[in-house]
């Protein structure tokens, strides 16, 4: 089958440009292909659309090849059969292909290729006058409407607003805010800590354009310590060059503070929930090479808590006698509390104070004795609760001395000019006999093997020989090295790290001891294996390091950053970290 292919195209100025070409084959493809006969650029037109074969009689039958079928003279249809001598139209997506014959005895088959227009001209302008488009102003005009609105709104108005309104010393989240539409120029909500000054931007942006500066958190946030003294800060600080140096140029140029500025660290807008911890790399900045510029420091380098952070100090008496001091835990051989307590007698499951324990029903089901019988959280989920041997101890260690009735008396615990007056005082109202004159038979009686006389002992004062080992107060403490009717001091810290916490909440959440918390005490504490109070009992760097890594640490269990343990701004006079408050806590 032989056939002419004429194209048909029109210039911008509306000239015809037409292209004749011929194609044979058995059958003539037409689609979106180049590789078709006839090449249609068309979307709306398949890869493969149709195929045109002769028949016998000479007409051309058009067949679609695809599934989306084409219109022959205007009629949707999947196949159809034209005869050339009569002409046909076969439509494609915007273009129409013309089938007619041209020239004398029998001629040529011919066909046309034409784009529908696109322009309806004149009817198209008729049509658009009963549109919505033929009654509003122009795209042009509509466009710069609504850019002179966004401007207004929120430009002009906030920009007003916040000129014109009363400047306050002291904002107050409660108040709403006195500037307009402000909120459409926030990059994002504000965390929970700031949540009630999401419509009072004016509190914390002071001044137009003009990044938030320190004395503004400082309105709220007073009573911060320094994180060192500022001198010494600026010299631990590393000069910066390169790219860093150019990008705080850059920042200093629009206005940005620091750097030390508050918001280098704490940043907003950032989400709703708690505030972003910092990232520790504002940390070690400095410390990472501190002692190359401030050489004097007794700190030692710390940059990544699993690569390079110094063992922990803990603050300790290292003797009897000696003052507390603050020692690495690679150099503690002891602490002295004023204290004799074994703990592994005590939390032993086989012996007597077991046994005892159980038989005063001190734990449910009648269990050996466990820390958190003696050792109680505070509410900061951080320190400790004092141990109180009223609480803990006496239900053991009784200090009862006489009965009156149905009463006991007790010795004072702590006061010893209490405890003596109150066994000089014991003779003076009548007492039942030690015994009742009645004698015992065989080897308890007189002259047997077994015979004691009890007489009544009756202790009128405290002596030295308490404090003994052997004595009253001293099974529990030393006596005063000054000589004194005293014992040492039993020291209790609150806490012996003073420059970093540890929550015990965060890794037992219920009561310590207990099944279901996520780590046991003896996991960091080896107290079941300690003989003597002046055992030190703190787990070193080594052994949190089992579960905390560095903060870009993906293989531990727990990432640390610097913020975890640590506070850059401790209360004003407290050298230490400040306590987490129980309410606050995740």
């Amino acid at each position: 089958m032989d056939i002419l292919i004429r194209s048909i195209q029109l210039t911008a100025t509306g000239r015809e440009i037409v292209r004749e070409r011929e194609a044979s084959g058995d059958a003539i493809t037409v689609g979106r292909a180049a590789e078709n006969a006839i090449a249609l650029p068309d979307l709306a037109v398949e890869q493969k659309h149709l195929a045109l074969t002769e028949e016998p009689n000479g007409s051309l039958r058009a067949k679609a090849v695809g599934t989306l079928g084409f219109t022959h003279d205007g009629v949707h249809t999947m196949e159809a059969v034209i005869d050339p001598a009569r002409g046909g139209e076969l439509g494609l997506g915007t273009y129409r292909l013309e089938i007619a014959r041209e020239g004398e005895n029998g001629g040529t088959t011919v066909v046309t290729i034409r784009q529908a227009e696109t322009n309806a001209g004149e009817a198209k302008d008729r049509l658009g006058g009963f549109a919505l488009g033929g009654a509003l102003p122009s795209k042009r005009a509509m466009a710069w409407a609504a850019l002179v609105a966004i401007l207004v709104a929120f430009l002009a108005v906030p920009i007003y607003t916040h000129a014109t309104r009363t400047v306050v010393s002291d904002p107050d989240i409660d108040e709403p805010g006195a500037v307009v539409m402000d909120a459409s120029w926030s990059t994002g909500a504000l965390s929970s800590v700031h949540h009630g000054l999401e419509d009072n931007c004016e509190a914390c942006h002071v001044d137009a354009f003009v990044a938030v500066r320190d004395e503004t958190c400082l309105t709220c946030h007073s009573g911060l310590g320094n994180h060192a003294e500022v001198d010494r800060q600026n010299i631990a600080m590393p000069e910066f060059t390169g790219g860093e140096a150019f990008l705080w140029s850059v920042a200093h140029a629009f206005g940005k503070p620091g750097p030390n500025a508050c918001t280098d660290c704490h940043t907003e807008h950032e989400g709703a929930g708690r505030m972003e911890p910092t990232s520790q790399q504002f940390c070690s900045d400095c410390h990472a090479t501190m002692d190359v510029r401030l050489t004097d420091t007794a700190l030692g380098n710390a940059s990544d808590f699993g690569t390079l952070h110094p063992q922990f100090q803990a603050l300790v008496r290292p003797e009897r006698g000696a003052e507390e001091i603050r020692l690495s835990l690679d150099n503690i051989s002891g602490d002295f509390n004023g204290l004799k307590f074994p703990h592994d007698m005590h939390l032993s499951s086989t012996n007597g104070v077991a046994r005892m324990a159980q038989r005063l029903r001190i734990n449910a089901g009648g269990a050996p004795l466990k820390c958190n019988d003696c050792h109680e959280t505070g509410a900061d989920g951080v320190s400790f609760m004092p141990v109180e041997m009223e609480e803990s101890c006496e239900s053991c260690h009784s200090l009862v001395y006489d009965r009156v009735g149905s009463t006991f008396r007790s010795l004072s615990h702590g006061d010893i000019e209490q405890t003596q007056a109150d066994l000089m005082a014991q003779d003076r109202s009548p007492r039942r006999p030690v015994s009742t004159g009645r004698r015992r038979p065989g080897p308890y009686a007189p002259g047997g093997i077994y015979y004691g006389n009890f007489s009544r002992v009756l202790p009128m004062s405290i002596s030295r020989a308490s404090f003994a080992d052997e004595g009253l107060c001293g099974e529990c403490h030393y006596p005063a090295l000054d000589g004194s009717l005293a014992v040492e001091p039993v020291v209790q810290r609150e806490r012996q790290f003073q420059h970093g916490w540890f929550d015990h909440d965060a890794h037992g959440p219920n009561a310590m001891g207990t099944d279901t918390e996520q780590e046991a005490c003896a996991t960091c504490h080896a107290a079941e294996t300690s003989d003597a109070a002046t055992d030190f009992l703190m787990p070193k760097l080594e052994s949190c390091r089992d579960c905390h890594m560095g903060e870009g640490a993906v293989e531990a269990e727990v990432p640390s950053s610097c913020a975890m343990c640590h506070s850059y701004h401790p209360p004003e006079g407290v050298d230490s970290a400040p306590r987490r408050v129980a309410s606050l806590r995740e």
